[in-house]
């Protein structure tokens, strides 16, 4: 993928050419950000946890920068200039992980945050399923967020300027009207259960034993990390991906 560095005031710069509203920025680092000068549809799987396998990362083989090679963390964020379609997942399950900021719609099977990178969409949202975890990333977008299946747990809300489009999993105590969520479910009375393939269910008065993230909502959140790291989906009538290689030890 041809990308390039850019400093922060020039990226900030695009982003007011773009009419990304700076809400959404603010709480990004002030940084270098790599950026890709265009739409882009990387084949197969972005995990953003992957930023330090700079030999295999296709986000970072940008030219003018020899000084970072070999230095992990060098990458604060990855810029798209358009649409982004990935044929695969976009996974986030660690800290310290890059920001991702696409300046036109996100269209992508699966997508899963659990640690704290920044997910921004200037558009809307396009997914399989959505899954977030966590308290410490973000996921806004000025569009729709249009999912089969949004998991949305441990008081993770995404912000989103448009509705949510699809069947909500969140805790009893949440309320996603005063978090300014508006929901549109094609059939509200159709249980998760009913979506999901069974292996990821855990069966009612079932021992979650260790895997007990999503136990509260019936789930068995290290089968789903294992299936789409395997390719496979998630809902009953989702497809199938290419699957993630086993990394080596980052250089």
């Amino acid at each position: 993928m041809e990308t390039i560095y850019q400093t922060w005031a020039e990226t900030v710069a695009l982003f007011e050419r773009r009419g990304l509203p700076e809400e959404l920025y603010g709480g990004l680092y002030e940084e270098e950000y790599i950026l890709h000068p265009g739409p882009a549809a990387p084949p197969g799987s972005l995990w953003l946890d992957d930023h330090q396998y700079r030999h295999l990362n296709p986000w970072i083989r940008a030219g003018g920068r020899p000084e970072y090679e070999g230095i992990d963390g060098a990458v604060t964020g990855y810029v798209v200039d358009g649409d982004l379609e990935i044929d695969g997942n976009v996974l986030n399950l660690d800290f310290g992980s890059p920001a991702l900021i696409v300046l036109g719609d996100l269209r992508v099977a699966n997508l899963v945050l659990a640690g704290d990178a920044r997910l921004l969409v200037r558009g809307g949202i396009e997914a399989e399923t959505v899954i977030g975890t966590t308290t410490d990333g973000v996921l806004a977008a000025g569009g729709d967020l249009r999912a089969g299946l949004a998991v949305l747990w441990d008081e993770f809300l995404p912000e989103i300027g448009g509705r949510l489009r699809g069947r909500p999993v969140v805790p009893g105590y949440a309320d996603l009207a005063g978090a300014g969520l508006s929901v549109d479910q094609p059939d509200p009375a159709r249980e998760p259960a009913e979506l999901l393939v069974p292996e990821i269910l855990i069966p009612a008065g079932a021992d979650p034993g260790d895997d007990d993230r999503l136990a509260g909502a019936g789930l068995r959140y290290e089968g789903m990390l294992d299936r789409l790291v395997a390719g496979l989906p998630l809902l009953r009538d989702g497809r199938a991906v290419a699957p993630l290689k086993e990394l080596p030890p980052p250089r």
